[in-house]
């Protein structure tokens, strides 16, 4: 670990860059989905909870792509890890990415764009839990999924920057995990209550 550290210039600006631009994400849709969900105020900009979902579905895949180009921009300014930097890294660096794609796409369809963009806190909720791959094996394969692709990323390109990079996300996306499980889950529960109480 220590190696690792020796090849990452953490003061570089495009390193800073890439640090802040992973944290912001999850933090920005976090705090934007609660205030909506407590005020209602998008769907009544918008018009519509679905709009609202929709245009807020879409500034967060603009900030995802603003993250991945700050990734890879902060990978290519630093050196690469020579031991990395061969065919069977490569390789495997692309296996992990194909996986995390895989269960990126595949939850983004068991989901649906409201599903996966926050829709329960527009009160846009599922009839039930999605239980299908990739939930069947794991729990938020979404989030697991997109770690998995920052990593294979690093790999591919033997960058110890992008390996201590795709860390900042897998401890970013485990905060946001410990923020919106419970949250998600007292929306579904406050659903159920009303189906009850009906």
């Amino acid at each position: 670990m220590a190696r690792l550290f020796s090849y990452v210039d953490v003061t570089d600006s495009g390193f800073i860059a890439a640090v802040l631009a992973i944290a912001f994400n999850p933090l920005f849709w976090n705090v934007v989905a609660r205030w909506e969900h407590k005020t209602r105020a998008l769907s009544r900009v918008f018009g519509s909870p679905h709009a609202a979902c929709y245009c807020l579905g879409a500034v967060i895949l603009m900030l995802n792509c603003v993250r991945s180009h700050c990734f890879t921009e902060a990978m290519k300014s630093q050196p690469k890890l020579e031991g990395l930097d061969c065919h069977w890294a490569y390789y495997s660096g692309l296996a992990i990415l194909a996986v995390g794609t895989l269960f990126v796409i595949s939850s983004f369809l068991a989901l649906g764009f409201t599903g996966t963009f926050l829709g329960d806190y527009f009160g846009i909720l599922m009839e039930a839990k999605v239980t299908s791959f990739p939930f069947s094996i794991l729990d938020n394969p979404m989030y697991w999924g997109s770690t998995a692709v920052y990593l294979g990323w690093a790999l591919m390109h033997a960058s110890p920057a992008g390996l201590l990079l795709t860390a900042v996300v897998a401890i970013s996306y485990t905060v946001a995990m410990l923020y919106e499980g419970p949250f998600t889950e007292e929306i579904y529960l406050q659903k159920q209550k009303g189906v009850k109480n009906k």
